[in-house]
């Protein structure tokens, strides 16, 4: 190896260390901020569990749940840099019927080799599907 490639490689390694360095500081202020809503709530919820209707109750309880679910995955994503339990036949659906529902409302207007992608994509998406089921 030159030392030419020897330094390019050395700046890359320095360019994607402080690219994760952002992007953990990005996680550390999105799971404060969840943090913050789930104490707030958990407070509220102490205060006013007698006197709030059961569906809100409900709903604030699922609310809950989805956060710490939340909180966990941003947890293991700093220290370990993995999702946790990411289902990725589930993922590969949502984003299909996504994908699909964005191409019927904005093919039109989409630029010619944006939607060959895009559509090059979802036939991928289809395929590992059916490679998953």
């Amino acid at each position: 190896m030159s030392r030419k490639d020897d330094r390019r490689s050395r700046e890359k390694s320095i360019d994607s260390t402080d690219e994760l360095k952002m992007a953990n500081d990005r996680r550390i202020d999105v799971l404060l901020d969840i943090q913050n809503k789930y104490v707030r709530t958990e407070r509220h919820l102490e205060q006013n569990a007698d006197i709030t209707d059961p569906e809100n109750l409900e709903h604030a309880l699922e609310l809950q749940r989805e956060r710490e679910k939340r909180m966990e995955n941003l947890k293991n994503i700093i220290a370990y840099g993995k999702h946790e339990e990411v289902d990725e036949k589930e993922n590969l659906k949502r984003n299909l019927e996504f994908t699909d529902g964005y191409l019927r409302n904005h093919s039109d207007h989409m630029e010619e080799e944006t939607l060959r992608r895009t559509k090059e994509k979802q036939e991928h998406r289809r395929e590992q599907m059916d490679f998953l089921e």
